[in-house]
């Protein structure tokens, strides 16, 4: 576990870190350890829906005074004010892909003396290291894109040294300690993470254009297009754009549902970032936990649609995609 610990801080360029037995321990932990009854945290309203809830439902029980801000670097950035403690976002939000300028909310964070906790499970350290960018933690399910292969649950946390020490404190009053193999695998996928991302953004790039062009498809959401409302700022601050593209096929939720039933090499499933291609449905699966209106907020429709690009031939995906239109 302390292995783990040292070699994704290394890679993400921050001075410390610590490991967990899943990426909503970490995150959990992290925000237990930063806040207290009273403290005043702004969350983005695109993070992960089980994130938004425990801050905008447990968190805010518990007496922390929890601002939602709306999507896009512009409204969370006019949204911190004099009494923001923590800022918590994602550096490619979960599933619409908004692409948050770490620089820009960084600066107003330090004018504020906030701080910055940063989920960057999407990017990775290959594409984005937000502790470079001014954050002061940077978190990761590692059950993703760096471990890489969907055989384990494992979540990390890097960044600011004093920080990372009262958060490591909370993992061992918790207990969402990582288990030695977890850790292992997860020290396994690293070795490859390099060589799997530089693939995969290959990879979603074309299907991202692919779709782009399909009759069949609304809307396309991946950073790499030009019609993405964030692509000049990931041109500057991503030096990948990702392994996920999310898309709106023409209809409602139930063209959605009999869209991944049609499919034989992307496999339905509600995780991502392993070396196999999978898909779901974000208004049944991974955003189920948030009513209609937190989901229209976060920019979710009923017939959006998360693809998670793994390792095969490009043409066997799009091959799959066509079949199933």
């Amino acid at each position: 576990m302390e292995e783990l610990s040292r070699k994704v801080s290394l890679i993400e360029g921050c001075p410390s870190g610590s490991s967990f037995s899943s990426g909503m321990g970490a995150i959990t932990s992290t925000l237990l350890s930063l806040l207290e009854p009273g403290s005043n945290l702004l969350v983005a309203s695109d993070i992960f829906a089980r994130s938004f809830r425990f801050a905008s439902e447990f968190l805010s029980r518990w007496g922390v005074n929890v601002t939602v801000a709306e999507p896009g670097t512009e409204n969370i950035v006019s949204a911190i004010g004099g009494r923001t403690d923590l800022i918590f976002l994602e550096g490619l939000s979960n599933p619409t892909l908004r692409v948050n300028d770490i620089r820009e909310i960084s600066r107003a964070a330090k004018e504020n003396d906030s701080a910055l906790l940063v989920d960057s499970t999407f990017t990775t350290p290959v594409n984005q290291k937000p502790y470079l960018l001014g954050a002061d933690l940077v978190v990761h399910s590692a059950s993703k894109f760096l471990a890489g292969h969907n055989d384990v649950i494992a979540g990390v946390v890097s960044g600011r040294s004093e920080l990372v020490e009262k958060v490591d404190v909370m993992r061992r009053t918790m207990g969402s300690s990582l288990d030695p193999h977890a850790a292992f695998l997860v020290l396994r996928g690293l070795k490859t993470l390099r060589v799997r991302m530089d693939a995969i953004n290959k990879t979603a790039m074309e299907i991202a254009k692919y779709l782009e062009e399909n009759q069949k498809i609304s809307r396309v959401y991946y950073p790499g297009l030009k019609s993405h409302p964030d692509h000049d700022v990931a041109q500057q601050i991503l030096d990948g754009f990702g392994g996920v593209v999310s898309f709106d096929i023409k209809g409602g939720s139930k063209d959605a549902l009999e869209f991944l039933s049609k499919l034989k090499l992307v496999m339905p499933a509600n995780t991502l970032g392993g070396v196999n291609s999978t898909i779901s449905h974000p208004k049944t699966m991974s955003h189920r936990g948030l009513n209609d209106q937190e989901r229209a907020r976060a920019g979710i429709n009923e017939s959006m649609l998360r693809l998670s690009v793994g390792l095969e031939h490009y043409e066997d995906i799009v091959s799959d995609l066509t079949c199933a239109l």
